[in-house]
Parts: structure tokens; C-alpha cells; sequence
């Protein structure tokens, strides 16, 4: 497709010295911690968002928070780009790089440090999967709260680079509420810490301006997260209405009563069919819109906030409502809902939004979402968090196709738009990164833009630290 999205130029000076940069990142790093052979630099061209590439000039993948920090130091040193790589699951090209840059990948970054019981919380390397963590203290009966869909290969660093969320953010949050603390490598190689054990540490609030920064004020090795205590039960249940609009009108009434279920999640018609089809989750096909409500606690508070979400859900003309009946029945309905976006991608190419809107707007916005995309001639299947209200429609086209991929492109910035001009923001879990950088104008004004850039710079003066993202070419400091 043709470009619409602008990248820095490369440096040409370090372009021209990139043998000589191989060689030297070579004396930092173990062997098979360097790569830099042409053919092997290929699968970290790009993320999830595929529509662009960049061939890095080299990539490095640290074991140590010492290895990160002496590649920093070196770079810092050189003016040379650095572009911070979790898994490379960003929707939102944050992990893409340019041809200048060198990629510091924290995929070897793997190990769960410490366990603390006592303080509720763990100690991991960056590179460790959001669900391991989960994994790791299941059997102690705890859990890790945010659970983005991606959550089998996500990393803990990208999740705090994005703030990433998932289905069970409504009653737990997301990555930003279930931080204590991290260890991270600033510009110049040096190493800091930033929060710890304790629910809330003395003096600026650092550690929420870097959940979030998109790799853009340093590198994170090492993250404290909170756990918590698994649930006496949990209960999926599944809302077939008529139309789209019902389900935001009853999404927006249900949370609108007080009422906080752990997750509200919504699909429409196309969704529900490509999901089902996948999953074989019993999702019903009668209907134009579902929505998956989970509930959890002892029995007796579970049948009372459910008896509540039926009331308000049969005002709104629910069509179908199927509570699951077993263990496995609530993990088939979850699987068809954490597989939709790789289910999608069995059908066609796509590209997942990520507005979000206030829930009074839910409703409206469906609406005319679904007019921007048939207005593109394009087909949209519609699959998000409904209770904080993050949308995720998938635009369907072809790859392939240069003239459907920039209708594709141009309906998502229209959506996004929307969100906006609907009281509501460019990116509720995905970040920024590339996709949305030239949006930011239409978000922010000048003023608000100038004092998030001296934020920025504070920490990198350079803007060496992924810099083709979030903020917009034009007008740098």
C-alpha cells in the first residue's frame, strides 16, 4: 500500500557506520544476545500492526538489566535510535522500528523473580507473559488482573509500555492499577527504581507517567505487580439482543445503576459468527448483538447481581439469556472471546480500533461506526470491553489490495475521530504508537501537546527512545 503514515529519516552518519556499530554492540552482548544478519532482522520489521515495516540496523536481546543498560549507555552515547520490543504483538506499530535504530528486546528477559504472599504481589522481568504470572500463583490461589486478549504471548514490559487492559478491567482495572513498582533503564544507561512493595510510594508520582510512556522515557527490566485472591466463583453469562444499540443502551443502564460486574464484553453479528465458528463457544446466531457478563463472588451475590443485570437487560427486549452450566462451558465462552482477533484473521486482514467512549455514547457511536465503514465500502465486525467502554472494531480488507487497505485506513481514522468528537479518547489499551500519532492534534490542542513533549524530554532531550512515535512529526522541541 502506499505509505500514508511518515517515519523519521534515517541518519545516513550512522547508517554509514553500521558495521562498525555491530562490532562494537558485539562486545556488550553474548553472541546469540546480537543479531544483525539481514534475513534474520526480518521478523522484527514489524508488530501487530502490519501494514508498515522498518528493517532495524541491528537488535539486541538482553538477559540482565546490566546488558540493557550498557547497549543504553553505548547508543545514548552515538545518537543512535533505540526502539524498546516486548512480544510484538502492538496493534498500534509502537514496536515498529526504522532503519537506524536498534531494537532492545526483552523476550530473554523470562524470569519470575520473587512471589511475596505476604505483600500481595510479584517481582518479574519484563519479558515474562502476562498470563504466567497468573500461571505461577494460581495453585496459591491468586491471580494477575489485567488480561488483554494477547495475554499467552504479551510481556509484562509491553503491557506497561501501553497501559494495556483486557476483558476484567472493569472491576480490576488495568495495567496502571495493578502496578507497585519497576526497575528501568533511563536514555543514559542509568538504572533506577521507581515504587516497590508498598501501595503507595513518597513523592512525584513517576511511576504513573511511565505506565503508558511507550517505551519513550526509558527501558523497564523489571515490574512489581499486585496480585490478588481468586474469586469464590465466577459465572459467565450470555445477552443476545436485537440490535447493537440495544446492547450499549443496557451496557450504559447496567453500569449506570451501580452495578460492577467483572467484565461486560460486547460482539456483534459478524463477531459472534466468526468467533462461534472458531470456538464452538454456544454463542447464539439468532441474534444481532451479545454480550458476555461475567459475575463473581459466593452463589448468593452472583444470583443477585444477575437477577439485577436481567431485569435491566429485559427492558432493553434480551432476546436470549444462557448462563454457563460447568467449568468447561465458561472457559469455551472465554476462549471465544479472547480468540476473535486471531479468528478474524482467518477470514481476512483487518485493522483493530482502539477508541474509547463514554457509555451514554455507546449506542451512537455504533451506529455511525457502522455508516463510516459501509460509506469506505468495507465490512466491520465489532468485538470490545463495553463496560469502560473500549472499542475494538475490526475493519475487514485486503492487504494486498493498495486501494482497500487506504479505504481501510481512512475509515479507522474517521472512527477514531468519532470517539473523539463523542467525549471520548484516541486509545483506551492499544497506545499510540505510529497509528495514531497524527491524530493527536485532533485530541490534544498545541498547549496540551508542547507540556506532554517537555514531559518527554525531560527524560530523553534527544528523542533517541522510539522516536517515529506518539507525538506528531511536525512541531518537536
Amino acid at each position: 500500500m502506499t505509505e500514508a503514515i511518515a517515519f523519521i529519516d534515517p541518519d545516513p552518519t550512522i547508517l554509514s557506520r553500521r558495521a562498525e556499530i555491530v562490532a562494537d554492540l558485539a562486545d556488550l552482548l553474548p553472541p546469540e544476545r546480537l543479531i544483525h544478519e539481514p534475513f534474520e532482522l526480518v521478523p522484527f520489521e514489524t508488530d501487530g500492526f502490519l501494514a508498515y515495516r522498518r528493517r532495524p540496523l541491528a537488535v539486541a536481546l538482553p538477559e540482565t538489566t546490566a546488558q540493557v543498560a550498557g547497549v543504553m549507555r553505548y547508543c545514548h552515547k552515538y545518537g543512535i535510535p533505540v526502539v524498546p520490543r516486548g512480544a510484538g504483538t502492538s496493534l498500534s506499530g509502537g514496536a515498529i522500528p526504522q532503519e537506524d535504530a536498534v531494537v532492545i528486546g526483552l523476550s530473554a528477559m523470562t524470569r519470575i523473580l520473587e512471589v511475596d504472599y505476604a505483600n500481595r504481589c510479584a517481582t518479574v522481568q519484563a519479558g515474562v507473559t502476562n498470563l504466567s504470572i497468573s500461571e505461577a500463583v494460581s495453585a496459591d490461589g491468586f491471580f494477575y488482573a489485567p488480561d488483554p486478549s494477547s495475554q499467552l504471548a504479551c510481556t509484562i514490559g509491553g503491557n506497561i509500555g501501553m497501559n494495556s487492559g483486557g476483558a476484567h478491567c472493569l472491576k480490576y482495572g488495568v495495567t496502571t492499577n495493578n502496578l507497585l513498582g519497576v526497575k528501568m533503564v533511563l536514555v543514559d544507561g542509568t538504572i533506577i527504581e521507581l515504587g516497590g512493595k508498598a501501595l503507595d510510594a513518597e513523592g512525584l508520582d513517576l511511576l504513573g507517567l511511565v505506565c503508558g510512556s511507550e517505551g519513550q522515557l526509558g527501558i523497564v527490566t523489571e515490574a512489581t505487580v499486585r496480585l490478588l485472591a481468586k474469586p469464590e466463583g465466577a459465572r459467565p453469562v450470555l445477552f443476545g439482543f436485537d440490535s447493537s444499540e440495544a446492547a450499549g443502551a443496557c451496557v450504559a443502564d447496567v453500569i449506570g445503576a451501580g452495578i460492577v460486574p467483572v467484565a461486560i464484553e460486547f460482539m456483534d453479528k459478524p463477531a459472534i459468527e466468526i468467533c462461534e465458528a472458531f470456538a464452538k463457544a454456544g454463542y447464539p446466531l439468532d441474534v444481532e448483538a451479545l454480550l458476555i457478563v461475567e459475575v463473581e463472588g459466593s452463589e448468593e451475590e452472583m444470583e443477585a447481581m444477575l437477577a439485577s443485570v436481567v431485569e435491566i437487560a429485559k427492558r432493553h427486549g434480551v432476546r436470549t439469556v444462557r448462563e454457563s452450566q460447568s467449568a468447561t462451558e465458561a472457559a469455551l465462552i472465554w476462549k471465544g472471546r479472547k480468540s476473535a482477533f486471531g479468528a478474524t484473521g482467518r477470514i481476512a486482514d483487518y485493522i483493530c480500533m482502539d477508541g474509547t467512549v463514554p457509555l451514554g455514547q455507546l449506542s451512537y457511536v455504533l451506529r455511525k461506526t457502522e455508516e463510516i465503514v459501509r460509506r469506505y465500502g468495507l465490512r466491520c465486525a465489532n468485538v470490545f470491553h463495553a463496560g469502560d467502554g473500549n472499542m475494538h472494531p475490526l475493519i475487514l480488507y485486503n492487504i494486498n489490495d493498495p486501494e482497500d487497505a487506504a479505504k481501510a485506513e481512512a475509515a479507522g481514522m474517521d472512527i477514531l475521530r468519532l470517539c473523539v468528537d463523542a467525549g471520548g479518547c484516541l486509545t483506551g489499551e492499544h497506545g499510540v504508537g505510529i497509528e495514531k500519532r497524527d491524530l493527536m492534534r485532533h485530541q490534544y490542542t498545541d498547549a496540551d501537546l508542547a507540556q506532554q513533549m517537555a514531559a518527554r524530554a525531560a527524560f530523553d532531550a534527544d528523542w533517541i527512545l522510539n522516536p517515529s512515535k506518539v507525538f506528531p512529526l511536525e512541531g518537536r522541541g
